[in-house]
């Protein structure tokens, strides 16, 4: 499986807020997350970083 767990940064702290992604968009002035399952979520926030390898996505507000 390729999907990832989509994590946001906040100060030193890194929570998850949305475990396999398969669908990262750009919407208006934030990202739509889109699990494998069909879940959405909307964050106001931009990619920080991608660690492909790990199967992880770093956001920040």
């Amino acid at each position: 499986m390729c999907e990832a767990n989509a994590y946001l940064i906040q100060k030193d702290e890194k929570k998850l807020v949305m475990e396999a992604v398969d669908t990262v968009e750009p919407e208006g002035d934030g990202i739509r997350l889109v699990s494998i399952f069909g879940d959405q979520k909307f964050l106001k926030a931009h990619i920080h970083s991608l660690a492909l390898v790990d199967h992880n996505i770093f956001l920040k507000e």
